[in-house]
């Protein structure tokens, strides 16, 4: 089971298979495996084989990207702002995972879409340097700055990876008010819960 709360949402009436495994997250590239910590551990993605692992980060612009495999006995999640995706979350998880990439479906769930993510130079330089094709999912706005696509960005880096079933990618938390909390537009906010559980 996978999903993402919602404002009106509560994770706690979503009847999950276990405990979740709450991140302090960092915008890192940090993987822990699913486990019963008592204190949350610094990272930004986790991974779980076990029925009952429940993997969750928190969003409010910011990409959750959720993986599992096509056979359903293993799942990931990453937390993926722009300086962990430029970073490469999304490629530690999957290296974490003992599923083949090629045999991973990921959704990309709600974040910040490109008409009202704007970026500096420096965001831009730090995907282009790792990869020139990123340069497509910037343009250059009236300001000299930029607007950042994160969905393609993370397709890119799933595709890089081995990841061809990518799904989702439509939803944009700035937009969406009534349904989205989005940091970038109500500052100081709450935030929504991405999951994804292996049953």
């Amino acid at each position: 089971m996978a999903g993402t709360t919602l404002r009106t949402g509560d994770i706690a009436a979503v009847q999950l298979p276990g405990r979740p495994c709450w991140l302090n997250q960092l915008h890192g590239t940090i993987v822990v495996g699913v486990d019963g910590f008592e204190v949350p551990p610094d990272a930004d993605a986790s991974v779980g084989s076990r029925p009952g692992d429940v993997c969750v980060i928190k969003t409010a612009d910011c990409l959750p990207v959720l993986l599992c495999s096509s056979d359903g006995r293993e799942v990931g999640i990453a937390h993926a702002g722009w300086r962990g995706l430029a970073a490469g979350v999304i490629e530690n998880t999957i290296a974490s995972m003992a599923h083949d990439p090629g045999d991973l479906l990921a959704w990309l769930g709600p974040a910040i879409s490109q008409p009202f993510f704007e970026v500096g130079d420096d965001v831009r330089q730090a995907f282009v340097v790792h990869d020139s094709a990123a340069d497509s999912c910037f343009v250059s706005n009236a300001q000299g700055r930029w607007q950042a696509d994160l969905y393609a960005l993370a397709r890119l880096r799933l595709r890089t990876a081995g990841v061809t079933e990518v799904h989702g990618g439509g939803l944009c938390t700035y937009g969406d008010e009534k349904r989205f909390f989005s940091h970038r537009r109500d500052g100081d906010t709450d935030r929504m819960v991405s999951f994804v559980a292996r049953s």
